[in-house]
């Protein structure tokens, strides 16, 4: 996972490990890292805020002479990286779940993105997460479009045994949500999480009428799901999102396979807002909740 950022960021530490910390001899050296960066699905202003931020803290340093150097760069960069991942509140889920628990009210997600990054299947992991933290789960098939959609939520519902709210192919989107809401409301379920129509961030029907479900139903989370070996795409997507409908949090897919890692830094910077979970596998139990120090302490093994 990620193998290609490790090396990359090794490869760094050890070229200025050995170069005199002055502004005009680091300069060289981060010109060529942002490049290395950005082709490794590091959004361009995420390479240029870490390389700057690098260049700043590193331009002057005195090295005593029992310091260990590497060690003096590593923890600059560690600090960089989790700064640049930090910029975003904490999300704690449970924390709000239990919140709209203790009231009486279903505590209502809803989750966006385009076809393709694992949106389904992310919902579903996300429900026997909640459901194993002891939580009542109700699913609202919202994705009234695409052939095999309602199918596929219906399969995954009965695999986690978890009731699902549909209408027929074509329903109003908005009608569907609602009458999982009115559901879960009636017989005390705590969680409703909202399968919508994956579309094309370009697609201003399709991104108007998302806004239109979050305006009815009024959502206490938006989730985006991104493949994250979309790379500078994921970016992109997120962006977009963020702009027309607004979202909370983001949940990244099919890490396990990506060898970049670029998507998982530039996500969170972008958007200002916190990578909820990681998807890291085909079964259920493949959804870890995302830690940015520990993501950071990865990278620089």
């Amino acid at each position: 996972m990620f193998e290609r950022l490790k090396s990359r960021l090794k490869g760094l530490v050890n070229k200025v490990t050995t170069t005199e910390l002055k502004a005009e001899n680091l300069r060289p050296v981060f010109s060529e890292f942002k490049i290395s960066l950005v082709e490794n699905d590091v959004a361009f202003p995420v390479a240029e805020r870490i390389c700057d931020e690098m260049e700043k803290r590193l331009d002057g340093v005195q090295v005593k002479r029992l310091e260990d150097r590497r060690k003096i760069v590593e923890q600059n960069l560690r600090e960089v990286l989790l700064e640049v991942m930090l910029e975003n509140d904490k999300i704690d889920l449970l924390q709000a779940v239990e919140k709209k628990r203790k009231k009486g009210e279903p505590f209502i997600m809803v989750f966006v993105g385009i076809n393709g990054t694992g949106k389904t299947t992310t919902i579903a992991k996300v429900a026997r997460f909640l459901a194993k933290k002891g939580y009542s789960v109700v699913l609202a098939c919202s994705d009234t479009y695409r052939a095999g959609s309602i199918e596929q939520l219906e399969e995954h519902a009965k695999r986690l045994g978890i009731r699902m709210i549909k209408h027929k192919y074509g329903a109003d989107p908005a009608a569907v949500a609602y009458d999982a809401i009115n559901h879960a409301k009636a017989h005390g379920i705590n969680i409703v999480l909202i399968d919508t129509a994956g579309r094309m961030q370009t697609n201003r029907n399709l991104m108007n009428e998302l806004a239109k479900i979050k305006r009815i139903i009024n959502p206490d989370m938006t989730i985006l799901t991104v493949d994250s070996l979309t790379g500078n795409d994921a970016v992109m997507q997120a962006e977009e999102f963020h702009k027309t409908v607004g979202i909370d949090a983001t949940i990244l897919t099919k890490v396990d396979a990506d060898v970049k890692g670029g998507s998982a830094l530039s996500v969170a910077y972008v958007t200002k807002k916190p990578i909820l979970f990681v998807g890291t596998g085909q079964k259920y139990e493949d959804l870890e909740e995302f830690d940015p120090e520990k993501f950071v302490e990865m990278i620089l093994k």
